[in-house]
């Protein structure tokens, strides 16, 4: 009887070494399953530490410096063309060309905010007076006038940036005398010397000729520093010139209309009232 226990016990012990086993090698052959990976947070930035580039706002912020920065040239440049004679303005841009490119972009962004542009209606005038009439433009830009007409056009400004563009001192013109038709003066009486542009301009229009000025309605406000418009149209009839009409209905400028008479006296001495410079706001 012990003989047969101790046999059973041995059966059994090696049962339970067997159970052992199997249950070992399942154990092995199962995958090891690893425990999820929680999100990882991003490192905590210094507060001294500066933000991450952004190329987008980079570029945006960029842009905005030049914008202020191109601004606050064309309104150096604009100022220094009020307070200058013409034969000045005319050497600056003579030594440094590209001062003239910098202030004309300048004014066509300012201009893009009129309501209305005084060309336009000067392009009307004409368009609407028969194309024979000769023109010449003082201060014509980038030659809008000739572009938008059907007359022959003389472009006259301190620098030639178009072929068309004849480049002097507007008090000095190369135009043989009484040899035009109609004088454009359009927001281009600037200088300390601008009698002696509407002088010159006196000297190149035929008897019964036209001349249109279109201004700065703000230079013709005697309420905030300005001219007084009567003061100013009595100047230029003393030249020899009838006022025909003056159009004050435009909140951004006015426009003269005179004629030059068919036969008028030179009056010397004549008393102009001084033009206020147009100095233009930062936007």
């Amino acid at each position: 009887m012990a003989g047969e226990g101790k046999r059973r016990s041995r059966r059994g012990k090696r049962k339970r070494q067997s159970r052992n086993n199997v249950s070992s090698s399942l154990q092995e052959e199962q995958p090891q399953i690893s425990p999820p990976l929680r999100p990882t947070k991003p490192p905590k930035r210094s507060k001294h530490e500066p933000p991450a580039p952004n190329s987008t706002a980079s570029s945006n912020f960029l842009d905005k410096i030049r914008v202020r920065l191109s601004g606050a040239h064309f309104r150096m440049i604009n100022e220094k063309l009020y307070t200058c004679s013409g034969n000045e303005a005319h050497e600056l841009f003579k030594k440094d060309p590209e001062l003239f490119n910098v202030y004309h972009a300048g004014y066509q962004e300012q201009m893009s905010h009129w309501p209305e542009q005084p060309v336009n209606i000067i392009i009307k005038w004409l368009n609407d007076h028969s194309s024979s009439l000769i023109v010449a433009d003082f201060g014509c830009g980038s030659a809008t006038l000739a572009k938008n007409v059907k007359n022959k056009v003389f472009s006259i400004d301190l620098v030639a940036n178009d072929p068309s563009v004849i480049a002097c001192d507007m008090s000095h013109t190369p135009l043989d005398s009484s040899s035009v038709d109609v004088v454009v003066f359009c927001l281009s009486l600037m200088g300390t010397n601008f009698p002696s542009y509407l002088q010159e301009a006196n000297r190149v229009l035929k008897p019964c000729g036209w001349l249109l000025v279109a201004e700065v309605r703000s230079r013709f406000d005697p309420n905030n520093g300005g001219a007084d418009p009567d003061k100013f149209c009595e100047a230029v009839c003393k030249l020899g010139y009838t006022l025909v009409s003056k159009d004050l209905r435009n909140k951004m400028f006015v426009l003269f209309y005179f004629r030059k008479k068919e036969k008028a006296s030179l009056v010397k001495g004549i008393e102009w009232p001084e033009l206020k410079a147009c100095l233009y706001k930062r936007r």
